[in-house]
C-alpha cells in the first residue's frame, strides 16, 4: 500500500522505516512543525512525578532542566524511547492521555508531591484538568509549540489521482488540520475513500461520517500496524 504518514518529521522516521520494511510505499505529509520554546523555567520543586504524553516533551526541555532524579511516566513507546535516550529513569503506563491520568490516580497519592506535566501549547485529553479535579497539585510546563501545515503538498494530488491507499493520524488536532486541508484542496471524496487508520476513537470522531475509518483495539502504534496488517490481507 501507499501510506501517507502524517507525523512530525521528528517522529516519523521509525515509523516510515517498519512501514517501508513492511513492503508499504511511504508517503511523507507531516501535518505539525514542532519548534520548542525558548526561556522555559521548570520550577525546582519535589516533582512526585513527572508525566509526559509526547516524546517531543522530552526533546524540547531546556538543557538545565534538573529533572534527571524524578519519576517519568509516559504514554506509550515512542514518548518512552525518548525519555529513556534523554538519561530518564521512565516507564509507560496507560497508552494515552486519559489512560495516564487514570493510572496516576489510581496508583499516586495527592498528598505525596506534587506532578510536573512537560506538554506542548495544544493539548489532548486535559491531563493537568483531570489530575487537578482529582486532588494533585499539578503544574503545566509548555515547552513546544506545534504549527499546521497549510498544505497537503505532493500528497494532494496523489490523492486526487487515486493513488493513495491509507492515511495513518496521531491524535485529534493533527486529524482536525487533515480534514481542513483536504477540504481546502477539494479532495474530500478521495480522502475519504482511503482507509483512515486512526490511534483513537477520538481520533477518529474528528473525521466526517461515512470515511473509511479504522481504529485498533488499543491506542499505540503496534496495534495500529497490526490493524494495518489486517487491512493489507482483506485487500
Amino acid at each position: 500500500m501507499r501510506i501517507a504518514v502524517t507525523r512530525p518529521e521528528e517522529d516519523a522516521g521509525p515509523l516510515k522505516a517498519r512501514l517501508e520494511a513492511l513492503g508499504h510505499e511511504v508517503v511523507m505529509v507531516p501535518l505539525l512543525t514542532i519548534r520548542p520554546r525558548s526561556g522555559v523555567v521548570i520550577p525546582r520543586l519535589p516533582w512526585q512525578a513527572i508525566a509526559v504524553t509526547s516524546a517531543n516533551g522530552i526533546r524540547s526541555l531546556p538543557p538545565a532542566h534538573g529533572l534527571a532524579k524524578f519519576r517519568i511516566l509516559t504514554v506509550g513507546p515512542q514518548s518512552l524511547k525518548a525519555a529513556r535516550a534523554a538519561g530518564f529513569l521512565a516507564e509507560a503506563q496507560g497508552g494515552d492521555v486519559n489512560g495516564l491520568a487514570a493510572y496516576i490516580r489510581s496508583s499516586l497519592d495527592p498528598g505525596a508531591g506534587p506532578i510536573l506535566y512537560l506538554s506542548g501549547a495544544e493539548t489532548a485529553g486535559n491531563l493537568e484538568g483531570q489530575l487537578q479535579a482529582a486532588g494533585f497539585s499539578c503544574h503545566r510546563a509548555v515547552l513546544y509549540d506545534a504549527a499546521p501545515a497549510t498544505s497537503l503538498g505532493e500528497t494532494e494530488h496523489l490523492l486526487r489521482r487515486g493513488e493513495i491507499d491509507a492515511v495513518m493520524l496521531y491524535s485529534p488536532r493533527s486529524a482536525k488540520i487533515w480534514h481542513a486541508l483536504v477540504e481546502a484542496a477539494g479532495v474530500s471524496r478521495e480522502a475519504g475513500n482511503v482507509r483512515n487508520f486512526c490511534l483513537s476513537r477520538n481520533v477518529a470522531s474528528v473525521l466526517p461520517e461515512g470515511w473509511d475509518k479504522q481504529v485498533p483495539g488499543t491506542p499505540d502504534e503496534q496495534a495500529m500496524l497490526a490493524l494495518l496488517a489486517q487491512a493489507g490481507r482483506r485487500g
